[in-house]
């Protein structure tokens, strides 16, 4: 392509592959993430049978390691991609892994599977304030959403689990989540002869343990990601549109002297015509990464997070707070400090904030504007905000404006 507008930035390319007017080169293998084929399940229809589970096993194909790309939008963030080498997404892994994710004889009394906290039809978290084990009993946080994970490292709140394996298995033996010993979990899969085969074929060397069901669980969770936003199809437009800003008054002009840069301003605007960001929204956008409320400080990169830790002030008031990440690593600065969650999807997972306690986005904004909660330990980062009304609305617009579609995932077909 002739014209300079092709080597705008790395978001302009994959918005490019995306719109088809790009050749970049893409390995036949690879998968892009987002699509229904890695979740789809086994083929068929009620309780997984043995035979179904032989034939799934049978076919070398599911057993290769796959190569995978994030989404439009997501995209930008290929490279902090975190799959262990000891780890490799394979289908037969990713398949198991979907089907323990929503299997609830992973909890001692066969009522609470991963789903319970993180369901799909709950934006891969619930709304509830606290999560919710066996017995009813609740936790003191909120459960964080299990999307996007293959961008992140440490998991939890207070990132207390160092990848996705670990924290997949912690609340099998948490006794108010899931209830159980690792060992009894382990006993349990082994009664299950679907599981047992499973197992065995894709772990030939070790089976049924607890450090192959956090293998299992880690692989489905990391292809679970949120499609494009009508925030994606803005930006590359927006950066056309301020490159050739001179051209863009005289639209025949535009057309004659760059075509190419017309054609691709032309593609995009189809694009974001066909996934609008209202007008409101595009003011919060300024906003959102402008000065006055810099959000971006802590909400950085593709996934909107910065995997990071910040005392907002959020239940720093009470006499006994929840001191987050100082458990962890009981370093001073740490004091109630919370890992920086994800605002992809953020309008579908209230209720907000480590420990729930606000109910809508327009409350978590309020919060910000206000400074957090005064503490000795409150992040740098949080300032008060001259925030007019229509501030705050528009930055909330900007927020729901940053929901695609999840991926699609079958939610039944277990083994019998």
């Amino acid at each position: 392509m002739r014209s300079r507008v092709w080597q705008l930035s790395g978001l302009l390319a994959s918005a490019l592959v995306l719109l088809g007017l790009s050749s970049a080169p893409r390995a036949a293998e690879t998968i892009v993430l987002g699509g229904p084929e890695l979740a789809a399940g086994i083929p068929g229809n009620g309780p997984l049978r043995i035979s179904e589970i032989e034939t799934w096993l049978d076919d070398p194909a599911n057993h290769e390691p796959l190569k995978v790309e994030l989404p439009f939008g997501l995209a930008r963030s290929q490279a902090n991609i975190v799959v262990p080498e000891d780890n490799p997404l394979t289908r037969a892994k990713i398949e198991l892994g979907r089907q323990l994710y929503f299997d609830p004889r992973l909890s001692r009394d066969s009522s609470v599977s991963c789903a319970s906290c993180h369901h799909p039809d709950k934006g891969w978290g619930f709304d509830t304030q606290f999560g919710v084990g066996i017995d009813g009993q609740e936790g003191g946080r909120n459960s964080p959403v299990s999307f996007n994970r293959i961008l992140s490292g440490a998991q939890f709140w207070d990132g207390r689990a160092d990848s996705l394996e670990a924290q997949a298995i912690g609340p099998i033996a948490n006794p108010i989540e899931m209830g159980f010993t690792h060992d009894e979990c382990v006993e349990r899969l082994r009664e299950i002869p679907g599981y047992r085969l499973q197992f065995d074929k894709i772990f030939p060397e070790s089976g049924v343990t607890i450090e192959n069901v956090g293998k299992a669980l880690a692989s489905f969770e990391r292809i679970v990601v949120t499609g494009p936003s009508p925030a994606d199809y803005y930006e590359p437009l927006l950066l056309v549109e301020t490159q050739y800003a001179e051209l863009l008054a005289d639209l025949e002009e535009f057309e004659e002297f760059e075509p190419d840069a017309y054609d691709l301003w032309v593609e995009l605007s189809k694009q974001a015509e066909a996934h609008p960001m209202s007008d409101a929204a595009k003011r919060g956008r300024e906003l959102f990464f402008g000065e006055r409320a810099n959000c971006v400080l802590c909400h950085s990169g593709a996934n909107f997070a910065d995997e990071q830790y910040h005392n907002l002030g959020v239940g720093m008031e009470v006499a006994e707070p929840d001191l987050g990440r100082f458990e962890v690593t009981g370093e001073e600065r740490d004091r109630g400090a919370f890992k920086t969650p994800t605002l992809r999807n953020i309008e579908l997972t209230a209720p907000y904030m480590h420990d729930g306690s606000q109910a809508t986005l327009e409350e978590v904004v309020d919060w910000y504007a206000k400074g957090g909660h005064p503490n000795a330990f409150l992040s740098d980062k949080i300032k008060k905000l001259d925030l007019t009304d229509q501030d705050r609305a528009d930055l909330v617009a900007y927020m729901r404006a940053l929901t695609g579609e999840f991926t699609p995932v079958r939610v039944d077909r277990l083994p019998e």
